[in-house]
């Protein structure tokens, strides 16, 4: 794998990178590099110059006011990052980036934050905050653990499928057992932890997209993965 490398690009890391959410991105750094890929980490920040090769793009979670920060920038670059997604570019969106990855988001006290409409989602604020450790099935990852923190309930649109459904927890909303929201390659989901380290089935999912479409297939052998089982097992037996 010599001289083959891919470029991971996070987005709005000074405003949206909360819960230990960057840690998603060294996960995908590491797996990558025991893969045998050298990997060129790069920041993207409001007023910064979207660069012109990405091969990941990953975002977290933020306050309101993170997202407030954030919300002319991103409305700037929504036309790219639809082209990108279009492209099957693989994206991890988490928490308040997965809210402004959809149509809008309006708070509680009833300011709608304008989103890009990349997710066929929309998200309201609530009184309730959704708090504790989650675990959704019936998703092509499996089993997915972590843990959600969020006032804003998500609603899917006929063109939004869930990532999984939730056996414990919130998710989206208190109505519908769903969690997450998939578009192509595109990932949304609630789950903080971060949520990588205790699901490398989705690292690994985003890193053979983006290798694959990059370089036109993945091979790879195998990661030991016994920590993280223990990890999950320790999770999975948390209450909520």
């Amino acid at each position: 794998m010599t001289g083959r490398s891919i470029t991971i690009l996070q987005l709005y890391p000074r405003d949206m990178n909360i819960y230990g959410d960057f840690g998603n991105t060294l996960v995908i750094k590491r797996r990558l590099e025991w893969y045998g890929y050298e990997v060129s980490l790069i920041s993207y920040n409001p007023g910064d110059k979207f660069p012109d090769d990405v091969d990941i793009i990953v975002g977290g979670g933020g306050q309101d006011s993170g997202q407030l920060k954030i919300q002319a920038d991103l409305l700037k670059i929504g036309p790219k990052l639809q082209e990108l997604a279009d492209d099957n570019v693989p994206m991890l969106m988490i928490c308040g980036l997965y809210q402004l990855f959809g149509k809008f988001f309006k708070t509680s006290g009833g300011e709608v934050i304008q989103g890009i409409g990349l997710l066929d989602i929309e998200t309201h604020g609530k009184s309730e905050r959704l708090i504790g450790n989650i675990i959704t099935v019936s998703s092509q990852f499996g089993e997915i653990i972590g843990y959600e923190n969020h006032s804003g309930q998500t609603y899917l649109g006929d063109n939004a499928k869930p990532l999984g459904q939730v056996r414990l927890g919130a998710g989206n909303n208190i109505e519908d057992d769903t969690e997450g929201a998939i578009y192509k390659n595109v990932i949304g989901s609630y789950l903080h932890g971060s949520l990588l380290p205790k699901n490398p089935k989705i690292a690994d999912f985003l890193i053979e997209k983006a290798v694959t479409r990059k370089y036109g297939a993945f091979y790879s052998e195998s990661i030991g993965d016994s920590y993280v089982e223990c990890a999950r097992r320790a999770a999975s037996k948390r209450p909520r």
